[in-house]
């Protein structure tokens, strides 16, 4: 069931109700002591009105795996709580920038998001989760991801930047999108880039000739159209998402980034919750894992389909000569505790 968005000031609103619950943790996980109606709304099977409302962000539209397998979350989540919970699913980037809503979960404004290597700023180790070239297929992924590496990349986020990651989902590769052919790095000297704001990709894309610019994804677009930039670089999901295609006229498959995105919660708002609480967002978590999985594989094939449907052409490139020139800038970025973590992987995986 898809929930209707709301206004810019209902959203703020309601999230400075949010903020106004008592988030001080206890080390048994108990409730903190203001734990009264946020909405005054009340849930499907319960007789009284919720005791946390949850805002949730995904990076996506309505019909994206990642933001119906929210719905399914929030879904979840009322049900088991008997609607001591509220999951309120914002897509599209509703309540902000990435950053900005990382920066809202860790004041008490909003409470979750799709987020990944954006939280290096905070966690260094987050970069891990999307370093250009380093994992080659699904497998390797899922293997570093519920690792021992997976698990002290997810500490670090706790640790560092306040969030718990409760799940993660597997992203489609990466892939490069320009109004021109590109097929090797020498195609791309002088391409204006944009990139997400994370320092990772700057140094590798500007050995692989381009001009990488950082800039939210809700700016893209409109800096596609302007020509303000040439090309962007984003998931087969991201690139139907956000509507690329009438902005863009070719799709290179460079696979430059096979990656994961963690599902994560405000360690404050999941702290002042009591165990059982706790249990339900862990075992609803789990479940919204395995259906976005399910929904994940079908999804990139008729993505490209859908794609290709409305004119986008895609386009056969050089990976290993990608891969030759991005390297040196992959290493040149990561400091020596990534770079120990990043040769740790190679070990492993390859």
């Amino acid at each position: 069931m898809k929930r209707k968005l709301a206004k810019l000031t209902g959203v703020i609103l309601s999230a400075l109700m949010v903020a106004s619950i008592g988030t001080g943790c206890s080390g048994s996980g108990a409730a903190s002591s203001g734990t009264g109606s946020t909405n005054g709304s009340t849930a499907n099977g319960g007789s009284g009105s919720a005791k946390y409302t949850l805002l949730f962000q995904t990076t996506t539209n309505e019909d994206d795996p990642w933001t119906k397998a929210a719905e399914k979350f929030a879904d979840t989540v009322k049900e088991k709580s008997n609607g001591q919970i509220d999951v309120k699913v914002y897509p599209n980037n509703q309540l902000g920038s990435e950053t900005d809503v990382i920066q809202g979960i860790q004041n008490g404004t909003a409470d979750m998001i799709t987020t990944g290597e954006s939280l290096q700023k905070w966690a260094p180790l987050a970069a891990m989760v999307a370093v250009p070239y380093l994992v080659h297929d699904t497998d390797s992924l899922n293997k570093l991801a519920t690792g021992p590496i997976g698990k002290e990349i997810e500490d670090e986020i706790a640790q560092k930047a306040g969030m718990y990651c409760l799940t993660y989902f597997v992203r489609g590769p990466r892939e490069l999108t320009a109004n021109k052919e590109i097929k090797t790095p020498a195609d791309m000297k002088g391409i204006r880039l944009r990139i997400p704001n994370a320092p990772l990709y700057i140094k590798p894309w500007e050995a692989a000739g381009a001009k990488p610019t950082p800039m939210a994804l809700t700016e893209v677009f409109t800096a596609l159209q302007q020509n303000t930039i040439d090309a962007q670089e984003n998931p087969l999901a991201m690139i139907k998402s956000n509507n690329f295609q009438e902005v863009q006229k070719y799709c290179m498959l460079t696979d430059h980034v096979r990656s994961w995105i963690y599902v994560t919660i405000g360690k404050k708002k999941f702290d002042s919750m009591p165990a059982d609480l706790q249990k339900v967002v862990k075992d609803a978590a789990a479940e919204m894992q395995t259906y976005e999985n399910q929904l994940f594989e079908q999804n990139e094939k008729d993505d490209r389909a859908w794609l290709e449907q409305k004119g986008m052409k895609f386009v056969d490139v050089d990976q290993a000569a990608f891969e030759k020139a991005m390297t040196p800038g992959v290493l040149s970025t990561l400091n020596d505790e990534q770079k120990k973590v990043y040769n740790e992987i190679k070990s492993t995986i390859h």
